[in-house]
């Protein structure tokens, strides 16, 4: 199963940007470069001539020969903690490292069917948060909202989980429930909500129309940005053909993000040919540019695009550049903030470990990450008004859009 990058969280759906479970919000706000691997680890060969080992040599030393209990250490224990540490000492909440055993049960939950509450998650000031919860899924319907801080799991504190620890402790089998402590904005106490489990399946794409002032408006809402976005894209666009439309909402809200690639597909259609749509910086290398790929088959059409704070990663990618060449305008709320792209590599015994390698920015070299994009046209709501007689950000791209 082949690889694709992605931006931020952040492989095959990972922050698949639900968690669904947990997992998947994970994934969708990730990036991940195709078929990495690394072979070997080798602590007798720094790579920096200023790193002296000597010091973890002599704790090494001294817990094999004297730790009490060293018999009841299994094999490799040792050394997975010690990369763990030299990970968790990053600070960075999307740089991680899995034993075999995550990374085949990470695997494994790539591969089979999704089963959770539906929420894609990030970290913010050391703690869990919610950057979305995915629409008519068991967190939606719980009341779980974006910048919701998750502070436990069934009575265990997420403080003390990594990442993938939380998002394990999140996800299970349908059917089965799991409790949730939320600090929220705004609320003195904590807030304790069951959330019963189920197999999570949402279309990426969805297509309606509405008539204002005359003209016929498409509606099209994107909910992650998946493996079959880019041909539930084409569909959109068919029927947004076949109807005639005007002008057309591009509504990313609540979109936790997805694969790069797939927001380059979506932002071909709204440009010509090679034109700069985002950039990847790495370390001690040249900035990378990519571009649309030519099929322009929306370049005329007036567009609004929705955000709000539960867009991410690959939704700012797209509201970015159309802001930057004033493709379009920009109405909602100031998105999430995820602007960095993470690595998955295998190493040799089957761990692999997540690693942050880059930041993107737009194509006029704004940086977002922890940032974000600020709309143009600020309109504040709350998420549960989304497609609601209440959903005043709707209301508003409408209204200018039957206006032009």
């Amino acid at each position: 199963m082949a690889n694709k990058a992605k931006p931020g969280i952040t492989l095959r759906a990972l922050f698949f940007w639900l968690i669904i479970g947990g997992l998947i919000g994970w994934q969708l706000n990730t990036a991940f470069t195709e078929n990495t691997k690394i072979t070997t680890l080798n602590f007798d060969n720094p790579s920096s001539e200023d790193l002296d080992l000597d010091l973890f040599w002599d704790v090494w030393d001294a817990v094999k020969t004297s730790y009490v209990d060293i018999d009841e250490i299994q094999s490799n224990e040792e050394v997975y903690g010690a990369i763990s540490g030299l990970v968790d000492a990053l600070e960075d909440p999307y740089s991680s490292f899995m034993t075999p055993e995550e990374t085949q049960t990470f695997h494994e939950n790539l591969d089979n069917e999704l089963e959770g509450v539906g929420m894609e998650l990030s970290v913010r000031k050391g703690m869990l948060v919610v950057i979305s919860p995915l629409k008519d899924t068991p967190a939606e319907r719980a009341g779980i909202m974006p910048g919701d801080f998750i502070y436990m799991v069934d009575d265990k504190l997420t403080g003390e989980m990594t990442l993938f620890d939380a998002i394990m402790a999140i996800r299970g089998e349908a059917g089965t429930e799991v409790k949730l402590t939320v600090i929220r904005e705004g609320e003195e106490d904590p807030l304790e909500l069951k959330v019963i489990r189920e197999k999570i399946n949402v279309p990426s794409v969805t297509t309606s129309f509405q008539e204002e002032n005359g003209k016929n408006i498409a509606i099209v809402a994107l909910s992650q940005f998946g493996d079959t976005t880019t041909n539930e894209f084409m569909e959109a666009l068919r029927q947004i053909t076949l109807e005639n439309a005007d002008s057309m909402v591009l509504d990313l809200r609540l979109n936790g993000g997805g694969y790069l690639d797939v927001s380059v597909d979506l932002l071909s259609e709204f440009f010509t040919d090679k034109e700069k749509v985002v950039i990847v910086k790495r370390r001690n290398t040249e900035n990378e540019f990519l571009y649309t790929k030519g099929n322009g088959r929306l370049t005329d059409i007036p567009l609004v695009v929705l955000i709000d704070e539960g867009s991410a990663s690959a939704s700012e990618i797209v509201a970015g550049a159309i802001q930057d060449y004033e493709r379009g305008v920009i109405i909602g709320e100031t998105s999430f903030g995820k602007g960095s792209v993470q690595e998955l590599a295998t190493l040799k015994d089957g761990s692999s470990l997540r690693l942050t390698v880059a930041k993107w920015y737009t194509p006029l070299d704004r940086g977002i990450d922890e940032i974000g994009i600020t709309p143009d046209i600020q309109v504040d709501m709350e998420y549960k008004d989304i497609d609601t007689e209440d959903d005043i950000q709707l209301q508003s791209a409408l209204d200018y859009l039957s206006n032009l």
